[in-house]
Protein backbone atom coordinates (compact mmCIF):
# COMPACT_ATOMS: atom_id res chain seq x y z
CA UNK A 1 0.00 0.00 0.00
CA UNK A 2 1.40 3.26 -1.26
CA UNK A 3 -0.14 6.45 -0.86
CA UNK A 4 -0.80 9.28 -3.84
CA UNK A 5 1.28 11.73 -4.89
CA UNK A 6 1.10 14.83 -3.14
CA UNK A 7 3.03 17.94 -2.65
CA UNK A 8 4.51 18.02 0.20
CA UNK A 9 4.72 21.37 2.83
CA UNK A 10 6.90 21.84 5.62
CA UNK A 11 5.48 25.40 7.25
CA UNK A 12 7.63 26.46 10.30
CA UNK A 13 5.57 29.07 11.32
CA UNK A 14 1.41 29.65 11.83
CA UNK A 15 1.23 32.25 9.64
CA UNK A 16 2.63 29.65 6.59
CA UNK A 17 0.71 26.85 7.39
CA UNK A 18 -2.58 29.81 7.48
CA UNK A 19 -1.65 31.02 4.46
CA UNK A 20 -1.09 27.42 2.64
CA UNK A 21 -4.27 26.77 3.69
CA UNK A 22 -5.73 29.42 2.59
CA UNK A 23 -4.44 29.36 -1.23
CA UNK A 24 -4.49 25.50 -1.46
CA UNK A 25 -8.13 25.09 0.64
CA UNK A 26 -9.71 21.64 -0.27
CA UNK A 27 -6.78 20.17 -2.39
CA UNK A 28 -4.55 20.09 1.16
CA UNK A 29 -5.08 18.10 4.13
CA UNK A 30 -2.92 19.01 6.81
CA UNK A 31 -0.41 16.32 8.62
CA UNK A 32 0.06 16.50 12.23
CA UNK A 33 0.76 13.12 14.34
CA UNK A 34 -0.60 11.13 11.64
CA UNK A 35 -1.96 8.18 13.05
CA UNK A 36 -5.34 8.71 11.16
CA UNK A 37 -4.33 10.59 8.23
CA UNK A 38 -1.61 7.94 7.19
CA UNK A 39 -3.64 5.26 6.45
CA UNK A 40 -6.88 7.20 4.90
CA UNK A 41 -3.35 7.69 2.52
CA UNK A 42 -2.10 4.67 1.90
CA UNK A 43 -5.34 3.36 1.60
CA UNK A 44 -5.93 5.51 -1.06
CA UNK A 45 -8.90 6.79 0.64
CA UNK A 46 -7.82 10.43 1.12
CA UNK A 47 -6.46 11.73 -2.18
CA UNK A 48 -5.27 15.47 -1.08
CA UNK A 49 -2.86 17.14 -3.77
CA UNK A 50 -0.74 18.83 -1.33
CA UNK A 51 -0.03 17.69 2.63
CA UNK A 52 0.35 20.66 4.87
CA UNK A 53 2.93 18.85 7.90
CA UNK A 54 2.36 21.38 10.79
CA UNK A 55 4.83 19.50 13.14
CA UNK A 56 7.61 22.13 12.70
CA UNK A 57 5.23 25.15 14.37
CA UNK A 58 6.25 25.66 17.85
CA UNK A 59 3.74 27.70 17.83
CA UNK A 60 1.01 24.93 18.40
CA UNK A 61 2.94 23.35 21.31
CA UNK A 62 2.74 23.57 25.28
CA UNK A 63 0.52 23.22 28.28
CA UNK A 64 -0.28 26.33 29.71
CA UNK A 65 -2.32 27.70 32.57
CA UNK A 66 -5.18 30.10 32.29
CA UNK A 67 -7.11 32.03 34.87
CA UNK A 68 -9.84 29.44 34.23
CA UNK A 69 -8.06 26.07 33.80
CA UNK A 70 -5.98 25.20 30.79
CA UNK A 71 -4.84 26.32 26.85
CA UNK A 72 -3.89 23.29 25.37
CA UNK A 73 -1.66 23.49 22.01
CA UNK A 74 -2.93 21.70 19.01
CA UNK A 75 -0.15 19.77 18.57
CA UNK A 76 0.32 18.72 22.10
CA UNK A 77 1.30 15.17 21.76
CA UNK A 78 -1.37 12.06 23.68
CA UNK A 79 1.59 10.80 25.88
CA UNK A 80 2.30 14.46 27.20
CA UNK A 81 -1.72 14.75 27.97
CA UNK A 82 -1.16 11.47 29.62
CA UNK A 83 2.18 12.33 32.18
CA UNK A 84 0.73 15.85 32.79
CA UNK A 85 0.30 17.06 36.38
CA UNK A 86 -1.37 20.04 35.21
CA UNK A 87 -3.97 18.23 32.90
CA UNK A 88 -4.24 15.56 36.07
CA UNK A 89 -5.08 18.08 38.45
CA UNK A 90 -7.45 20.47 36.24
CA UNK A 91 -8.99 18.04 33.81
CA UNK A 92 -8.74 14.67 35.23
CA UNK A 93 -11.43 12.85 32.92
CA UNK A 94 -8.36 13.95 29.86
CA UNK A 95 -5.59 12.06 32.32
CA UNK A 96 -8.10 9.13 32.55
CA UNK A 97 -8.74 8.82 28.86
CA UNK A 98 -5.36 8.61 27.37
CA UNK A 99 -4.34 5.43 28.85
CA UNK A 100 -7.06 3.82 26.67
CA UNK A 101 -6.45 5.41 22.99
CA UNK A 102 -4.44 3.12 21.25
CA UNK A 103 -0.84 1.95 22.00
CA UNK A 104 2.15 4.01 23.83
CA UNK A 105 3.62 4.28 20.11
CA UNK A 106 0.35 5.91 18.35
CA UNK A 107 -0.03 8.34 21.69
CA UNK A 108 3.86 9.01 21.11
CA UNK A 109 2.91 10.55 17.78
CA UNK A 110 -0.98 10.97 18.04
CA UNK A 111 -1.72 14.73 19.00
CA UNK A 112 -5.04 16.16 20.45
CA UNK A 113 -5.94 18.57 17.14
CA UNK A 114 -5.42 16.02 15.11
CA UNK A 115 -7.79 13.60 17.00
CA UNK A 116 -10.66 16.80 17.30
CA UNK A 117 -10.35 17.13 13.55
CA UNK A 118 -10.49 13.68 12.78
CA UNK A 119 -13.78 13.41 14.70
CA UNK A 120 -13.94 9.43 14.68
CA UNK A 121 -17.61 8.82 16.96
CA UNK A 122 -15.58 6.11 18.97
CA UNK A 123 -12.81 8.08 19.87
CA UNK A 124 -12.43 8.56 23.31
CA UNK A 125 -10.80 12.97 23.18
CA UNK A 126 -14.10 14.32 21.50
CA UNK A 127 -16.35 12.73 24.37
CA UNK A 128 -13.81 14.49 26.99
CA UNK A 129 -13.46 17.68 25.43
CA UNK A 130 -17.85 17.47 25.33
CA UNK A 131 -17.89 16.54 28.93
CA UNK A 132 -15.20 18.98 29.97
CA UNK A 133 -17.04 22.08 28.62
CA UNK A 134 -13.53 22.48 26.61
CA UNK A 135 -13.71 25.42 23.87
CA UNK A 136 -12.17 24.51 20.19
CA UNK A 137 -9.88 27.68 19.06
CA UNK A 138 -9.68 27.50 15.02
CA UNK A 139 -7.93 29.97 12.80
CA UNK A 140 -7.27 30.85 9.56
CA UNK A 141 -5.89 34.41 7.42
CA UNK A 142 -9.35 35.85 8.32
CA UNK A 143 -8.57 35.61 12.36
CA UNK A 144 -9.63 33.91 15.16
CA UNK A 145 -12.85 31.93 16.50
CA UNK A 146 -13.88 30.13 19.17
CA UNK A 147 -16.66 27.15 19.37
CA UNK A 148 -17.58 25.30 22.10
CA UNK A 149 -17.39 21.59 21.69
CA UNK A 150 -20.82 20.70 21.64
CA UNK A 151 -21.46 22.85 18.33
CA UNK A 152 -17.91 21.71 16.84
CA UNK A 153 -18.56 17.78 16.31
CA UNK A 154 -21.35 17.95 13.86
CA UNK A 155 -21.17 14.23 12.96
CA UNK A 156 -19.25 11.17 11.49
CA UNK A 157 -15.51 12.25 10.97
CA UNK A 158 -17.51 15.48 10.26
CA UNK A 159 -16.52 19.28 12.16
CA UNK A 160 -17.39 22.77 12.01
CA UNK A 161 -13.47 23.40 10.67
CA UNK A 162 -13.32 24.90 7.49
CA UNK A 163 -11.12 24.11 4.86
CA UNK A 164 -8.77 27.46 5.53
CA UNK A 165 -8.95 26.98 9.38
CA UNK A 166 -6.60 25.01 11.64
CA UNK A 167 -6.83 23.85 14.87
CA UNK A 168 -4.63 26.25 17.00
CA UNK A 169 -5.41 25.29 20.38
CA UNK A 170 -8.29 24.20 23.22
CA UNK A 171 -9.72 26.22 26.39
CA UNK A 172 -10.37 23.47 29.05
CA UNK A 173 -11.96 24.86 32.07
CA UNK A 174 -10.87 24.23 35.59
CA UNK A 175 -13.30 21.78 37.21
CA UNK A 176 -14.60 22.58 39.85
CA UNK A 177 -13.89 21.94 43.46
CA UNK A 178 -15.28 18.38 45.02
CA UNK A 179 -15.86 16.98 41.14
CA UNK A 180 -15.02 13.47 40.40
CA UNK A 181 -14.55 11.83 37.02
CA UNK A 182 -14.11 8.51 35.26
CA UNK A 183 -13.84 7.22 31.82
CA UNK A 184 -15.47 3.91 31.22
CA UNK A 185 -15.12 1.46 27.88
CA UNK A 186 -15.09 -1.53 26.20
CA UNK A 187 -13.40 -2.51 23.31
CA UNK A 188 -12.84 -6.25 22.01
CA UNK A 189 -8.83 -5.89 23.13
CA UNK A 190 -6.98 -3.06 24.79
CA UNK A 191 -6.23 -0.40 22.20
CA UNK A 192 -8.87 -1.23 19.60
CA UNK A 193 -11.42 1.36 19.35
CA UNK A 194 -14.44 1.62 22.17
CA UNK A 195 -17.65 -0.30 21.10
CA UNK A 196 -18.81 1.94 23.66
CA UNK A 197 -17.53 4.80 26.16
CA UNK A 198 -18.88 6.82 28.75
CA UNK A 199 -17.49 10.14 30.48
CA UNK A 200 -18.27 11.43 33.61
CA UNK A 201 -18.04 13.94 35.79
CA UNK A 202 -20.00 14.71 39.17
CA UNK A 203 -19.87 17.57 41.11
CA UNK A 204 -21.06 17.42 44.88
CA UNK A 205 -22.13 20.34 47.54
CA UNK A 206 -20.85 20.34 50.70
CA UNK A 207 -23.84 18.89 52.07
CA UNK A 208 -23.51 15.81 49.41
CA UNK A 209 -26.19 16.84 47.14
CA UNK A 210 -25.11 16.59 43.26
CA UNK A 211 -24.59 20.47 42.02
CA UNK A 212 -23.24 19.50 38.41
CA UNK A 213 -23.44 16.45 36.17
CA UNK A 214 -21.74 15.56 32.69
CA UNK A 215 -22.85 12.11 31.16
CA UNK A 216 -21.16 11.54 27.54
CA UNK A 217 -21.77 8.81 25.35
CA UNK A 218 -19.11 7.98 22.91
CA UNK A 219 -18.91 5.14 20.27
CA UNK A 220 -22.36 4.80 19.58
CA UNK A 221 -23.51 7.76 17.02
CA UNK A 222 -22.05 9.76 14.66
CA UNK A 223 -21.04 12.20 17.51
CA UNK A 224 -20.34 11.94 21.28
CA UNK A 225 -23.68 13.08 22.60
CA UNK A 226 -24.56 14.69 26.38
CA UNK A 227 -27.26 12.07 27.75
CA UNK A 228 -28.95 15.52 29.52
CA UNK A 229 -31.93 13.87 30.86
CA UNK A 230 -29.78 11.37 32.80
CA UNK A 231 -27.70 14.55 34.08
CA UNK A 232 -31.39 16.45 35.45
CA UNK A 233 -32.29 13.41 37.00
CA UNK A 234 -29.50 13.07 39.45
CA UNK A 235 -28.37 17.21 39.90
CA UNK A 236 -30.18 18.17 42.88
CA UNK A 237 -30.04 14.82 44.31
CA UNK A 238 -28.07 12.51 46.80
CA UNK A 239 -25.93 10.26 44.81
CA UNK A 240 -27.55 7.15 46.37
CA UNK A 241 -27.27 4.14 44.25
CA UNK A 242 -30.17 3.32 43.67
CA UNK A 243 -30.56 6.85 42.28
CA UNK A 244 -27.25 6.05 40.14
CA UNK A 245 -28.58 3.21 38.62
CA UNK A 246 -31.91 4.48 37.27
CA UNK A 247 -29.28 7.51 35.55
CA UNK A 248 -27.51 4.04 33.56
CA UNK A 249 -31.09 2.65 32.69
CA UNK A 250 -32.50 6.64 31.50
CA UNK A 251 -29.12 5.91 29.73
CA UNK A 252 -29.72 3.21 27.84
CA UNK A 253 -33.08 3.70 27.35
CA UNK A 254 -32.46 7.02 25.58
CA UNK A 255 -29.52 6.41 23.31
CA UNK A 256 -30.22 5.11 19.72
CA UNK A 257 -26.69 3.08 18.74
CA UNK A 258 -25.37 2.51 15.68
CA UNK A 259 -25.20 -1.08 14.60
CA UNK A 260 -21.92 -2.78 12.57
CA UNK A 261 -20.11 -6.00 12.19
CA UNK A 262 -18.37 -5.37 15.61
CA UNK A 263 -21.88 -5.20 17.69
CA UNK A 264 -25.50 -4.75 17.31
CA UNK A 265 -27.33 -1.76 18.67
CA UNK A 266 -29.13 -3.67 21.22
CA UNK A 267 -25.63 -4.71 22.99
CA UNK A 268 -24.62 -1.13 22.79
CA UNK A 269 -27.68 0.08 24.14
CA UNK A 270 -27.23 -1.60 26.86
CA UNK A 271 -23.63 -1.66 27.81
CA UNK A 272 -24.28 2.44 27.95
CA UNK A 273 -26.39 2.01 30.48
CA UNK A 274 -24.00 0.09 32.53
CA UNK A 275 -20.99 1.79 31.95
CA UNK A 276 -22.51 4.90 32.37
CA UNK A 277 -24.24 3.62 35.93
CA UNK A 278 -20.26 2.15 36.68
CA UNK A 279 -18.62 5.65 35.78
CA UNK A 280 -21.20 7.65 38.29
CA UNK A 281 -20.46 5.36 41.03
CA UNK A 282 -16.33 5.90 40.42
CA UNK A 283 -17.07 10.01 39.86
CA UNK A 284 -18.96 9.60 43.16
CA UNK A 285 -16.26 7.54 44.71
CA UNK A 286 -13.06 9.83 43.45
CA UNK A 287 -15.13 13.07 45.41
CA UNK A 288 -14.46 11.19 48.79
CA UNK A 289 -11.25 10.02 48.31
Amino acid sequence: MKPPVFKYHDPSTLEEALVLLASLGDDAKVLAGGQSLMPLLNFRLARPAHLIDINGIAELRGVSPQADGLRLGAMVRQRELERSGLIAEACAPLSQAMPLIGHPQIRNRGTLGGSLAHADPAAELPAVMLAADARIVLQSTSGQRVIAADEFFLGELTTALRADELIVGVEVPRLPERTGTSVQEIAVRLGDFALAGVVCCVTLGSRGVVERARIVCFGIAARPMRMREAEALIVGQTPEEARLGEAGRLVSANVQPVEDMHASAAYRKRVCGVLAERALRSAVKRVAA
